[in-house]
This record gives C-alpha cells, structure tokens and sequence, in this order.
C-alpha cells in the first residue's frame, strides 16, 4: 500500500496537483497568527486538502523528527513542539512542495525574505512558526504521520 502511494504521489500526483503538509508551530498558534498564515497559503493559490489542531506528545516529535533526535538541541526542540498545539494542513497545488519552501522563507527568520512566514511571524531558527515538507518523499511521510486517506479532501 506505501509503495502504491508512492508511486501515486511521484508519478501521478503531479499531473493533479501535488501535495505538503505545512505545521503552525506552537508559538505562531500561541500568539493567534493561524488565521493570518492560512491567508497567505489560499492567496498564493494553495488549496487547504486536510487541517486539524492537535498536541504533540514528546513520542510523536522523536517519531516525527527522527533525523534530528542525535543532535544536540534537540531536546529544546522537543520541549517547544510540545509546549502548546501545532496546526497541521496538507495543502495542494502546482509544485505545492516548492511553493511552501518559497511561503515559509528560509529557517532562520532573520535570513528571510520580509513577506514570508518565518520572516514575519518566527522569533528564531527554533521558534520559527511553520514547518513544510522538503521533497516528495517526506511530504508522503509527513502527510501518513498526521493524516487519514479519508481525512484529505
């Protein structure tokens, strides 16, 4: 079944609209910027397929961050993720992937571009208020994580 998805999402997916998942991280949902983020994915023509509030358990952020858990600040990144809810979409579109990195500017806020998210909203590389997809393969990965086939509309 995983590997029929995968096919599904490299071959397939592209001609209908491809598919990432996008987080709000504790500290933009802590400090309401939900609304506003979500603005600006519908006005670049993203399209929202699947969305939902929930509270990471330090289990589902070692799961979820696994290339991560050797390094050292991970621990802090462990307590942030789990300090408040994240909001999680799958959002879809034309080179949706690319579109999101473009959306979310680089990890460090203060490397980005002014109009994007991290830009705006981020305090610093660990607070940065979003987290997207960086390929095919952990959009497919990351969207299994947080969501049902039946939950993507």
């Amino acid at each position: 079944m995983r590997l029929l998805l995968l096919v599904f999402t490299l071959f397939l997916s592209p001609l209908l609209g491809e598919q990432t998942l996008a987080m709000i991280k504790p500290d933009a949902v802590k400090k309401q910027h939900v609304g506003e983020i979500i603005h600006l994915y519908e006005k670049s023509g993203l399209r929202i397929a699947a969305l939902k509030m929930t509270k990471l358990t330090p289990e589902q952020v070692q799961l979820f961050y696994w290339m991560l858990k050797e390094k050292p600040f991970f621990p802090e990144l462990s307590a942030f993720m789990t300090s408040g809810p994240v909001v999680v979409m799958v959002l879809e579109g034309d080179h949706a992937i690319m579109k999101n990195r473009q959306i979310m500017g680089p990890t460090d806020p203060k490397e980005a571009a002014p109009d994007t998210i991290r830009a705006r909203f981020g305090r610093d590389k660990g607070q940065n208020a979003i987290h997207g997809s960086d390929s095919p393969l952990s959009a497919i990965e990351e969207i299994q994580f947080f969501f049902k086939p039946n939950e993507i509309y």
